[in-house]
C-alpha cells in the first residue's frame, strides 16, 4: 500500500478502534466528537481500501469481523501509547493544562466531588475536566478515561492506584424511627424492623453479616433481610432513612452529614458489618510509564479532600466506650 494512502487512513483506523470499544456508531461519534455519518464513511473507506469487510452492521448493533478484530488487536496498543505520550509531553508545559476525562460513582460525585471541584478548576484554569458520574465500572483504557474514583475492596494490578481514604459500612436510622420501634441490641433483632437496602447484585438473596466489634474471631452472624425499600445509590438511601422509614446499611461517606447534624444515629455500634461495600476509596488510572502532571495534581487534590473529611475520626467517635481502656 502506498505511503500517502496509508497515512490518510490513520484517522480511519483510529475510528475503527474507538468503534470496537464503544460498540455503536452513535457512541463512537460522541467519543470522537464527529458525526455518526463521518464515522460510518471512514469505516467504509477503510474497508474499500483494504478490500475486506471489517464490520457487520445491523439496525441494532455492530460486530467486528475476524479481520476487523485482528486489525484492532494489532494496532490499538500503538494508539494508546501515542495518546499517553502526547498527554505526558503536554503536562511538561509551564502551567498545568489539558483535558482530564474522569469517572466516579454517583453518590461520591454528588456529595464530595461537585462541591470541591470548583476550587480545583479555579486553582488550575488551564485544566479542563469531563466528569462522568456513573456507578458502572468502566474500562479505563478502552473508554478513554484518564482517572477513575472507585469505592472498592481491591484494585486490579493492571492499574495504577492511589488510596484516598478507608471507608466503613455503617448501620443507621433516624432518632424518630428508633423511638417508635422495639429496641435493637443484637443483629437478630433486625427481623422486627423495616430495613432499607443497597442491592449489590440482581436476583440474589440479601443478607447482612456481623461480628462483634471487639471479637473478630467469633463466627459471623448472617441475617437474611427482606427490604422494605431498596435503591442502588447510597446518598438517596441515606435520605430515605432520614425520613423515618427504617434502618439502612450505608457507607460512612453517605452517613457522615446525617450523623453530624443528628438526623441519623448509629445502630448496633458494638457490631461490625462485614463486606457489602468497598473498604477504601481509590483514584486509579491505566498503567503508563509516566503520570501526567494534571493527573498527579488532581490525585493530590482528592487525597487532601478525603483526608479533610475525617472518615477515620468519624469511625472512632461512633465506637462504644470500652471500660478496659482504663
Amino acid at each position: 500500500m502506498e505511503r500517502n494512502k496509508t497515512e490518510r487512513l490513520w484517522t480511519h483506523l483510529h475510528s475503527l478502534i474507538v468503534l470496537s470499544q464503544q460498540g455503536s456508531f452513535t457512541a463512537a461519534a460522541k467519543r470522537l466528537n464527529i458525526s455518526k455519518a463521518t464515522v460510518s464513511l471512514r469505516i467504509t473507506e477503510l474497508e474499500k481500501t483494504l478490500g475486506v469487510k471489517l464490520v457487520h452492521r445491523t439496525t441494532r448493533s455492530i460486530q467486528l469481523t475476524d479481520a476487523g478484530q485482528q486489525l484492532v488487536k494489532q494496532t490499538q496498543g500503538a494508539y494508546q501509547h501515542i495518546s499517553s505520550e502526547l498527554k505526558s509531553i503536554e503536562s511538561h508545559a509551564h502551567h498545568p493544562r489539558g483535558l482530564l476525562r474522569v469517572t466516579a460513582p454517583v453518590a461520591l460525585t454528588q456529595q464530595y466531588l461537585i462541591p470541591a471541584l470548583p476550587d480545583f478548576l479555579r486553582r488550575y484554569p488551564e485544566i479542563h475536566i469531563e466528569l462522568e458520574a456513573e456507578d458502572r465500572i468502566h474500562s479505563l483504557s478502552s473508554e478513554g478515561f484518564d482517572l477513575a474514583v472507585r469505592h472498592t475492596k481491591e484494585v486490579s494490578d493492571t492499574l495504577v492506584a492511589w488510596q484516598l481514604t478507608e471507608t466503613y459500612p455503617l448501620l443507621v436510622a433516624s432518632p424518630t424511627y428508633l423511638e417508635q420501634q422495639a429496641p435493637i441490641q443484637h443483629p437478630s433483632d433486625l427481623h422486627q424492623h423495616d430495613l432499607l437496602h443497597y442491592p449489590r447484585q440482581k436476583n440474589t438473596s440479601s443478607r447482612w453479616s456481623f461480628v462483634p466489634l471487639n471479637d473478630h474471631e467469633q463466627e459471623p452472624i448472617s441475617i437474611p433481610i427482606q427490604p422494605r425499600f431498596a435503591i442502588n445509590n447510597s446518598q438517596m438511601l441515606a435520605e430515605m432513612t432520614k425520613a423515618d422509614l427504617g434502618i439502612a446499611l450505608v457507607p460512612d461517606f453517605s452517613a457522615q452529614s446525617g450523623l453530624k447534624d443528628g438526623s441519623l444515629v448509629p445502630v448496633l455500634p458494638n457490631w461490625q458489618v462485614l463486606g457489602h461495600f468497598g473498604t477504601a476509596i481509590y483514584a486509579v488510572r491505566p498503567y503508563a510509564a509516566r503520570t501526567p502532571q494534571s493527573v498527579r495534581l488532581l490525585v493530590d487534590f482528592l487525597r487532601q479532600l478525603f483526608n479533610e473529611q475525617g472518615f477515620s475520626q468519624l469511625r472512632k467517635t461512633l465506637q462504644p466506650h470500652d471500660p478496659s481502656d482504663h
